[in-house]
């Protein structure tokens, strides 16, 4: 699983696409890319994680009328959310032979396992039981920084979903994507991972990575002027449920 800066890697030659192909030459054919590659129109760009709330508050009127023409979200042409994700992401889903999953804050892939890893992801709790975030665990896969900040691992939102950890922050919202030739505003519900599942005075998933690497976890190197990190994704998984069921914990015995 790739997190990309290609900004911070510095003047390529050929770009993003040189980037893609020096990464598949690596993994070779019998390898597997993936990324979180997400929605470019989804209502959160718009409004936010309270997004919903907010159109609760409009007339009736302006709510339908949004309904209306907000764009439906299709996995084979819908734009990736490069403001959030960076543009390798829309580089990867366009990739011949790539593969969507079907929800629009999904992923993309490319390779032997692409099809296994997203095939079905689920609508509610995206990121847990049968994600493609734990599938990345169990064939052993890895997780690769190219530039990207420690924050901003994905894989840790799986183990926000396994951490043992009482009343976790939960978010719904709705988005427009067709279901059975009809288009729908589609309902969904999962942990939030936008502002975190329990409230907590720093970026918890940027601690989590620093205190791993502190620890001798992973490869670090660069590549042009990026600084890198390669993660076994189990072991980081694993790491982040155990440090979160230990800091949180010690949260809800103060409250």
């Amino acid at each position: 699983m790739l997190h990309a800066s290609v900004k911070s890697i510095g003047h390529i030659v050929g770009g993003p696409q040189t980037i893609l192909e020096a990464l598949f030459e690596i993994l070779t054919s019998h390898g597997t890319l993936m990324m979180l590659v997400g929605w470019e129109d989804n209502p959160y760009n718009i409004f936010g994680a309270s997004f919903q709330d907010d159109i609760n508050k409009w007339s009736e009127k302006k709510r339908q009328t949004f309904y209306d023409t907000c764009p439906t979200f299709d996995p084979e042409y819908s734009r990736s959310d490069i403001r959030e994700m960076g543009i390798l992401t829309e580089y990867l889903r366009t990739y011949p032979g790539s593969i969507r999953s079907r929800h629009p804050l999904g992923y993309a892939a490319v390779g032997k396992l692409a099809q296994y890893i997203l095939k079905d992801q689920q609508w509610q709790y995206r990121e847990g039981k049968g994600s493609p975030l734990e599938k990345l665990c169990d064939v052993g896969g890895k997780v690769l920084l190219l530039g990207s900040p420690t924050g901003k691992v994905t894989l840790l939102h799986y183990a926000e979903y396994l951490a043992d950890i009482t009343s976790k922050k939960t978010v719904r919202y709705k988005m427009p994507i067709i279901q059975n030739g009809d288009r729908i505003w589609k309902d969904f519900e999962e942990y939030n991972f936008i502002n975190g599942i329990v409230p907590w005075p720093e970026d918890y998933l940027k601690s989590i990575v620093d205190e791993y690497i502190e620890k001798g976890n992973g490869v670090q190197g660069t590549v042009g002027m990026a600084e890198c990190h390669l993660f076994d994704a189990k072991d980081l998984s694993n790491f982040g449920v155990n440090w979160m069921e230990r800091n949180f914990r010690c949260l809800e015995d103060r409250v």
